[in-house]
């Protein structure tokens, strides 16, 4: 476990399979938001990519786990730059692999596009390049008319159950709601173009069949010069929960194997 100073606040890291003298891929976790933090890679995919000889790095979002928390600076820029300067501190100077599992996987987008000499591939579980329908479906969520549909859904959660010894994480989410500006500041972050035309690197995306957010594959296809969708058939927005192995499966050979693909593609 190690915390580093990046952009201002403590950022909590994890790192497994790092070797100091060797050129390894280097694969960034980026989780999701709220009752999310970076166990959810530790215990699935983290450790057998790392027996996979890659260099992967988690850590947890500001605002989230062991990272700092502080009031304000939650606008997707934030969450760029915090990446940006966490790559800097570990002093990471060549492309990485940006993995990101729902509210991550707009981080990578973002990132994408912000960075794009830093991501080598963008892998997107269960997410949205932050352009308008992603901003529109993060009001819904966080704001709303009645307080946002996911936050009704973890105050509601912590009401009916108190004394669960599982309410850890809708615990911590609620103290982001009720300590910081989350909620208010998300949907207002600097949005990619619809066309998406800042995001160049290969893109694999991965949905539940029964997920909304899959609908998406066509219009991702048609807008990414590299891009791959992949739907799970009946499984909803906690691919990564629901279908652990199937999804590590499909992460694996996307790194160890459809990068050789790309890069004869564009040899050609």
């Amino acid at each position: 476990m190690a915390t580093m100073r990046v952009n201002g606040i403590d950022v909590h890291v994890q790192r497994l399979g790092h070797d100091s003298g060797s050129a390894r891929p280097v694969v960034v976790l980026i989780h999701g938001l709220l009752i999310d933090s970076l166990a959810s890679y530790y215990f699935s995919l983290a450790p057998r990519l790392a027996e996979e000889g890659l260099d992967v790095v988690m850590y947890d979002l500001r605002g989230h786990g062991k990272t700092s928390r502080p009031p304000t600076g939650y606008r997707m820029e934030d969450f760029v730059d915090d990446l940006d300067g966490l790559l800097d501190a570990l002093v990471i100077d060549r492309p990485v692999h940006l993995v990101g599992n729902s509210f991550g996987g707009a981080v990578a987008y973002a990132m994408a596009a912000a960075r794009p000499e830093r991501v080598a591939s963008v892998i997107a579980i269960e997410a949205e390049p932050p352009a308008r329908a992603w901003a529109r479906n993060m009001y819904e969520g966080l704001v709303g008319e009645q307080g946002g549909l996911v936050v009704q859904q973890v105050t509601q959660w912590l009401r009916e159950n108190p004394g669960e010894r599982n309410a850890r994480p809708f615990r911590a989410a609620g103290r982001v709601l009720d300590e910081t500006a989350l909620a208010q500041e998300i949907p207002l972050s600097a949005l990619l173009d619809e066309d998406l035309s800042a995001i160049r690197c290969p893109v694999f995306a991965i949905f539940g069949g029964a997920s909304k957010l899959s609908a998406q594959t066509g219009m991702l296809e048609a807008s990414l010069p590299h891009c791959r969708t992949v739907v799970l058939p009946d499984l909803g927005h906690s691919v990564l929960v629901e279908a652990t192995a199937q999804t590590y499966a499909l992460v694996r050979d996307w790194l160890l194997l459809g990068q050789e693909a790309h890069a004869l593609g564009e040899a050609r």
